[in-house]
């Protein structure tokens, strides 16, 4: 069992109601039946908006910085429950010994996260830096902890002891509360973590799963949306994961982590990282069940950053940051995908978060609860080859994204962004597999996040939807539904 000294619950004034995946549909809605789109990123409780939480340095300056997150449509932090690059973040220390600090900042923030109705999606082990400071960790069997090696996290029955035992201090005091959005069981599970094995991911996340199930439900009667997340280029390395990651029975949803080498990690223009992420959003949609939701949890430019030391001027990150946002709705992923900030400090740029404020007011068109979307990537027809498209739908609504690839211009840092002034041309777009009937078609601006144009159109007996936009400068994006 797990000991701390005892410290009084958190009060939380502004209770939230839980999150839940639809019922027939791939999205989330709330338990009150209210569509719910995860809107956000990756968070860490010592980067420079949160470190304030610990030991109560600074929690006015928290309590603004999640005020501001929400007046920019922010709904979701991606978190871990420790932070282990340091020596002071640990949430055990030692093993089964919880920090008195560390519970009171996760307090704090449960509590400041309720009074703004922001979620967090929840990990509970760091594993990154866990295994590039195993010697210093309080799991390493040298430090008193249950594990002898970290390529034996998986597979090591005191590791999971001591990892089950976490995440039911975790349930039982924050659990109850929805704020909570859903468990990440497993930070980028590896093959490493298990003496190059994938064979034991399944029996590992059936073991977690169960047992915050059986446990949840004891306490709640109903339990919190889980996932796995994985680094996405050990998918291709390891093609058996995708059993796991995509179609484990104990999950709720799928996230991978989009990483692709040359476009997203280290991109050289906005429009290439863009169209990857179309095609890894389909991809994962080809695995998965039809009602699954899936969304990428961790994207951005690693190996730029962290490899090269490079940190991307705003504008160009700013639009990279916003196309990659755009071709991953549109093309049937829940929300934007959830941005590490790669820069430093370790905080997204004001320009995109207006670019989660603008896709925000976007999610408001659609009934995700109603929307058992296809992916139309490769389906639809454009008539301009200068646009890359991005599309789902499910006979009834769709959203699209056009995105300009002729306008890129050469950039003093020989980066390449597009040209927010070329001439706009217009195009026609076909959509196939709706149903006949008549459509309320509304474009928006991705920039500035706002209605550009609504138009209603037919669907006749063909079952193909004919769109005509006028005048695209660089990007736009498509809502339809019933008129």
């Amino acid at each position: 069992m797990y000991k701390t000294k005892e410290l009084p619950a958190p009060a939380l004034t502004h209770m939230l109601p839980w999150v839940q995946t639809a019922s027939d549909a791939p999205y989330f809605i709330t338990e009150n039946g209210a569509n719910w789109t995860p809107i956000g990123q990756n968070d860490a409780i010592t980067w420079p908006e949160l470190e304030g939480l610990f030991r109560r340095k600074n929690i006015g300056e928290a309590d603004r910085y999640l005020a501001w997150l929400a007046e920019h449509g922010v709904t979701c932090l991606r978190l871990m429950l420790e932070y282990a690059q340091g020596e002071h973040r640990y949430f055990e220390n030692p093993a089964g010994t919880f920090s008195q600090n560390m519970v009171r900042l996760w307090d704090d923030l449960f509590t400041l996260c309720a009074k703004h109705n922001l979620r967090i999606l929840l990990t509970p082990v760091d594993t990154f830096w866990m295994w590039k400071r195993w010697q210093y960790h309080p799991y390493n069997r040298k430090n008193g902890g249950p594990c002898a090696k970290r390529s034996e996290w998986l597979i090591c029955p005191d590791t999971l002891a001591a990892v089950k035992n976490r995440l039911s201090f975790v349930a039982e005091r924050w659990g109850g509360s929805g704020v909570l959005f859903a468990w990440d069981l497993w930070n980028e599970i590896h093959p490493a973590h298990a003496n190059g094995r994938t064979d034991v991911f399944e029996t590992f996340i059936n073991e977690l799963s169960t047992h915050l199930r059986e446990l949840e439900m004891r306490l709640y009667g109903r339990c919190h949306p889980q996932t796995v997340s994985i680094f996405g280029p050990t998918l291709q390395e390891q093609p058996a994961a995708a059993d796991v990651i995509f179609r484990h029975k104990m999950l709720d949803f799928a996230s991978t982590h989009f990483y692709d080498a040359g476009t997203i990690d280290n991109p050289k223009d906005t429009v290439a990282s863009a169209i990857t992420a179309g095609q890894l959003v389909r991809e994962a949609l080809s695995h998965l069940p039809a009602s699954r939701p899936f969304f990428d949890s961790e994207h951005g430019p690693i190996h730029a950053f962290k490899d090269k030391h490079i940190i991307f001027a705003h504008d160009f990150d700013d639009e990279y940051f916003r196309h990659i946002q755009w071709a991953h709705i549109a093309s049937g992923a829940a929300g934007g995908g959830m941005r590490w900030p790669n820069r430093h400090p370790h905080c997204l740029t004001p320009g995109m978060r207006l670019a989660q404020k603008a896709m925000a007011g976007f999610t408001d068109l659609i009934d995700w609860k109603n929307f058992r979307r296809k992916n139309l990537n490769e389906e639809l027809t454009v008539s301009d080859r200068r646009f890359a498209a991005f599309a789902c739908a499910d006979g009834r609504q769709a959203v699209l994204w056009l995105l300009r690839t002729d306008t890129q211009v050469k950039r003093p840092d020989r980066l390449r962004s597009l040209d927010q002034h070329a001439p706009g041309i217009p195009v026609e777009i076909t959509l196939p597999g709706m149903t006949a009937g008549h459509y309320e078609v509304i474009t928006w601006d991705t920039v500035h996040g706002r209605a550009v144009e609504k138009q209603f159109v037919q669907v006749k007996s063909d079952e193909t939807l004919h769109l005509h936009l006028a005048s695209v400068v660089s990007d736009i994006a498509v809502a339809v539904r019933p008129a």
